[in-house]
Order: structure tokens, then sequence, then C-alpha cells
């Protein structure tokens, strides 16, 4: 089975998401800020995090690309899963609006609430109600019309979502303590700059790492869904 990433910087890759996906039987074919149409017929559609906001279409035009292959996926019921700038795209493609959140930035390790939908559902049901997560983005979306609103946080309402056998995490589920705290390094100065308080934040990734076995099966659950919608 083939699960096509796209992925938008060096550094931002599938991380945890990796062997779970591999375990399920799916081989990765990335996409460094590109997308082709054969896209729309492989079993799976990964859609990783970047720097960029969804709408910037003139700066990036692969943006444009990759919305137009969620769309078409979503159309005719493929799967996917958008992760962070992924699900801003996913949620684009969908019909809601994005747009910078009023709330700033949100980044380091916290908890998302999830909902009682969440917590019924055959894929996200075994996670605790609240779950430590990275974060790391200051755009959002509004309500994806069709999906159900899986998890938020005190700061962002809209943190994920699905849509048939389609995911959406604003969050990073794919990460844990070792790659989060490795992005707080590489992003140190441009932290600070954001007035940020990198120590606070690396001093949160303890929290983050005590989750992580919550996050793999969740990781792998997740895997194993889109493996049992390409047998269909």
């Amino acid at each position: 089975m083939r699960a096509v990433v796209y992925q938008h910087e060096d550094f931002e890759d599938l991380a945890r998401l990796a062997p779970a996906l591999k375990e399920a039987g799916f081989g990765a074919t990335k996409r460094f800020r590109s997308a082709q149409h054969d896209d729309v017929d492989a079993e799976l559609v990964v859609v990783l995090g970047g720097s960029m906001g969804a709408a910037e279409f003139e700066l990036h035009p692969f943006l444009r690309d990759e919305q137009a292959i969620l769309s078409e996926r979503l159309a005719v019921g493929r799967p996917c899963l958008g992760i962070c700038l992924g699900a801003q795209l996913l949620a684009a493609a969908a019909g809601a609006e994005v747009f910078p959140g009023k709330n700033g930035f949100e980044v380091g390790a916290a908890p998302v609430r999830w909902t009682k939908e969440a917590l019924a559902d055959p894929v996200v049901a075994g996670v605790n109600p609240r779950t430590v997560v990275g974060h790391w983005h200051r755009d959002t979306f509004k309500a994806v019309p069709g999906a159900t609103l899986l998890a938020s946080t005190e700061r962002y309402t809209q943190q994920a979502f699905r849509l048939g056998p389609s995911f959406g995490f604003q969050f990073h589920p794919e990460l844990g303590a070792e790659e989060l705290g490795q992005w707080l390094t590489r992003g140190a100065e441009a932290l600070a700059g954001a007035g940020k308080d990198v120590s606070a934040l690396k001093a949160q990734l303890p929290r983050l790492k005590a989750a992580e076995a919550e996050l793999s099966d969740l990781l792998t659950r997740l895997a194993n869904h889109f493996a049992r919608c390409a047998g269909r």
C-alpha cells in the first residue's frame, strides 16, 4: 500500500508515525513541496506541517496543488491525514475558513481535551479524556463542514476533526519529547523573538514523555484504520 507524504520542511517528517504506517503495511512515498495528480489514487495521503500559511498560494504554489489533491480525495471518500498545516489544508479542502488565530502562537507540550464524540470514535477511543501533545501553530480554522470535532484546547477550539475516513490534527500527535525538544532547540531564536521562554517550554517535555505510550497507541490505531480503508 502506498502512503504519499507531503513534507514541507527538511526536519519535519513522519517521526513516530513512520513505524506505525510501516507496521500497518504502508510504504511511504515522500514529496517535498510538490504534488502529483496520481496521488489522488494512493491508498493514503499524509500532509505534514510547515512554516508557511495554508493560504499562501502565491508564495508557495505547491500548497494549491496539495489542497486540490485533498479536495479530489475527499470528494470520492479516499482517506487523508492532515497534521498542523496539513490539517488546515484539509479543513480548507472541505470548505472551512483558515485564518490567523486571535489567541496567538500555541507552542509547547500541553493537553488537549477530547470530545465525547472522540472518546466514542473507534479509532480515537482508548485515549484519556485529556492527552498531552506537542503544539506549534499560529493559524486555526472554523468548524469543518460535515466533520466531527474531536479535540480542543483552552486557546483554540479546532484541534482535531474526523471527516469520513479522514482525520485532521492541528497539534502534532507524531511528536515525542525528543522530537519536540529538537524543534525547540532549532527554533530557539525565533521563539525568543516571539516572546516565548524556551527554557520553560523545555520544562514541559517530561509531560510529553509520559504521554508517549498513549500517543503511540493512537498512531497505531490510525495507521490500522487507514489500512482497513485500503482493503475495502
